[in-house]
C-alpha cells in the first residue's frame, strides 16, 4: 500500500509537469505574481527562510540527523535517512535540468538572475523529503500519540511555510512548489516501501549449548500497564511472536488496575511459575513489579512505556518497543541494587532509580497526568518552570550511621544510578549494583544561578561547595525542618520531613543486552 501511494503522488507530479509543459496552468501560475514581496519586512523574513533551507543548510541539517540516529543505535534508520537525502540531493537538479523550465519573469524585479531552472522547486522537494522522513520516524518511535502528532503537525506547517516562502520571493510557480511536494512525498513512501528502518531484533538467539532446560523454566509473564501502549491486542501480538521465536512459552498476560498498579499481578505471575517476568510500563510499574520479584530469582524484563524510563536509559535498554521485548526474552540477567526507603506518613517501600526531596519532587507533583500521557517528558518541563525558585529547606543529612550534618538545599537526590532524562549526569559516578547510595545537595541562590550550575552537572565538575555538594554511602538519614515534597522513581510519595533509606546490594535480577 506504501508502495502504491508512493508511486500515486509521482504520477500526480507527472501530471503536473504534463499540465506546465502544455500551458494549461499558465493562467494559475500568473494569477500568483500579486503575492510577491520585493522589499520590507515579510521580505526581510522570507529571505532568511529561504537561506535557512537552501542546499547547504539542509545537506548539514541531513548529516546531524543521520549523525544522531547512528548514535542513538538507530543504525538501519541512519542509514535510510542518508540513502534518501541522497537521492533528494542528487535527484532535484537533475530533474531541473530534464525539464528546464525558466524562472518567473517577475523575480527579475529582485535584482536576483538565477541559473538553475525551476522545476520542481529545490528548496521545497529538500525540505517535504526531510521532513517527510521526520514524520514517518516519529510514526515509528514515539510512542505517544499526542507528541506524534504535534510533531507530524509541525513537520507538514514547515513544508508548508517553505512552500509559501518560495512564492511570496517570487522564485517558483505554484505548480513548481505542488510538483516538488509530491515527488518528495512519493520518494519518502517508496523509500519505507523499499527498506524498513524499523530496527532489526538486537539480539540474535543463540543455540543451547547444554541439553534444553525443563519445560517450567520458559514459563514466562507479561505485566502490562494497558494505558501505556495503544493497542493491547497488538502489544500482545508482539510479545507472543518474539516469545515463541526465542524458544519461551505463550506468555500469560496479567494488566495493572487503578488499585494495583503490578504489586499484585507479579506476584500471581510468581504463584503461576514464571521463570520471567516482563513488565511493560512507566518507571512506577515498573518499581512495583521489581519490589515484589526483588530476591526470588525470577528475571525481569523491563519494556520501557513511560516518561522518564530512568531505568532503562541507565541500564542501556531500546526504548524501541520491539527490541526491548527481544532484550528481555534473548538477553542476559545482571543482578542491580535495590534501596528500602522508609520515613514520615508513608508506607515502607522501595525504589530502583532515585528518591527525591524538594524540587525534583515538586516537579513530579505539578506535573499534569492528562499532560504527561500527551506530551510525555515536556509535561516535566512546564511543571519545571513553575517550581524552579522552590524555597530551599535546612536538612540534616546522616550517612552509615555517622553524626547528622546541616546543609541547606533546594532539591535532595538520592540516586541509585546517575543519569537523569535527556541524559543529564546528576550523579556520574553512581552505579546500579555497586552496593552504594549518591546523595546530590543542590542549592542555587538566585533564579540565574540554575545555569551554571547545570553547566557544572553537565560538565561533571568534580568540586563541591554550598551550591553542590554529594555524599556516599549504603544507609542515608535525610530530615528536613519543615514538611517538604517527596518522591521515588519519580511518582510522588506526599510530603513529610524524613527519608531513611537503604542499599540492598544485588537484589534483583534484570535481563539487559548481551
Amino acid at each position: 500500500m506504501t508502495l502504491c501511494w508512493g508511486l500515486a503522488l509521482l504520477g500526480l507530479a507527472v501530471i503536473t509537469w504534463l499540465l506546465v509543459h502544455t500551458g494549461v496552468t499558465d493562467g494559475l501560475d500568473d494569477s500568483l505574481k500579486g503575492f510577491v514581496t520585493y522589499d520590507g519586512f515579510w521580505h526581510w523574513n522570507a529571505d532568511g527562510i529561504a537561506w535557512t533551507f537552501s542546499f547547504w543548510p539542509m545537506v548539514g541539517a541531513s548529516l546531524v540527523f543521520v549523525g544522531t540516529l547512528a548514535f542513538k543505535g538507530y543504525r538501519r534508520a541512519a542509514a535510510w535517512v542518508a540513502a534518501l537525502m541522497a537521492l533528494d540531493f542528487v535527484l532535484t537538479p537533475l530533474l531541473q535540468a530534464l525539464v528546464g523550465r525558466p524562472r518567473p519573469p517577475w523575480q527579475d524585479t529582485l535584482g536576483l538572475i538565477h541559473a538553475h531552472t525551476a522545476f520542481p522547486s529545490g528548496h521545497v522537494m529538500h525540505s517535504t523529503v526531510f521532513f517527510g522522513i521526520a514524520i514517518a520516524l516519529t510514526r515509528i518511535f514515539i510512542r505517544k500519540k499526542g507528541v506524534r502528532r504535534l510533531l507530524t503537525a509541525a513537520c507538514t506547517l514547515v513544508i508548508l511555510l517553505v512552500a509559501v516562502d518560495r512564492l511570496v520571493l517570487g522564485r517558483h510557480h505554484l505548480t513548481d512548489v505542488v510538483a516538488a511536494i509530491l515527488i518528495g512525498s512519493g520518494l519518502v513512501l517508496i523509500g519505507l516501501a523499499a527498506y524498513s528502518p524499523i530496527p532489526l531484533l538486537t539480539v540474535v538467539p543463540q543455540p543451547l549449548a547444554l541439553p534444553a532446560a525443563p519445560a517450567h523454566d520458559r514459563r514466562c509473564a507479561v505485566v502490562l500497564n494497558p494505558i501505556k501502549v495503544d493497542s493491547v491486542g497488538a502489544f500482545q501480538a508482539t510479545v507472543s511472536e518474539i516469545a515463541l521465536a526465542s524458544g519461551w512459552e505463550e506468555p500469560r498476560y496479567y494488566l495493572t488496575t487503578v488499585d494495583d498498579s503490578g504489586t499484585g499481578q507479579a506476584a500471581q505471575a510468581a504463584v503461576d511459575g514464571a521463570a520471567l517476568v516482563l513488565v511493560c510500563g512507566g518507571d512506577g510499574t515498573v518499581r512495583e513489579v521489581c519490589a515484589e520479584l526483588a530476591g526470588t530469582g525470577i528475571s525481569v524484563g523491563v519494556i520501557p512505556a513511560g516518561t522518564g524510563n530512568l531505568l532503562a536509559r541507565n541500564l542501556a535498554l531500546p526504548l524501541y518497543l520491539r527490541s526491548a521485548v527481544d532484550v528481555a526474552f534473548n538477553g542476559q540477567d545482571r543482578a542491580i541494587d535495590m534501596v528500602e526507603v522508609s520515613g514520615d506518613n508513608m508506607e515502607d517501600s522501595h525504589f530502583l532509580v532515585m528518591a527525591g526531596m524538594g524540587f525534583d519532587a515538586a516537579i513530579m507533583e505539578g506535573a499534569n497526568e492528562t499532560v504527561k500521557a500527551k506530551i510525555g517528558w515536556l509535561a516535566y518541563v512546564l511543571s519545571g518552570m513553575r517550581a524552579l525558585m522552590f524555597p530551599a529547606v535546612k536538612v540534616e543529612i546522616s550517612i552509615d550511621g555517622g553524626e547528622f550534618t546541616k546543609h541547606r538545599a533546594r532539591t535532595i537526590v538520592v540516586g541509585n544510578v546517575g543519569t537523569l532524562t535527556a541524559g543529564m549526569p546528576l550523579i556520574p559516578d553512581a552505579s546500579i549494583d555497586d552496593g552504594l547510595l549518591d546523595v546530590v545537595l543542590l542549592h542555587p541562590q538566585r533564579f540565574w544561578s540554575w545555569v551554571p550550575l547545570a553547566f557544572r552537572i553537565l560538565a561533571k565538575r568534580p568540586h563541591i561547595d554550598d551550591t553542590i555538594n554529594r555524599f556516599t554511602g549504603r544507609e542515608v538519614i535525610i530530615r528536613a525542618d519543615r514538611e517538604t515534597p517527596r518522591q521515588l522513581d519519580g511518582d510522588p510519595v506526599g510530603e513529610g520531613k524524613e527519608l531513611i533509606m537503604r542499599n540492598i546490594h544485588g537484589r534483583l535480577l534484570i535481563r539487559v543486552a548481551r
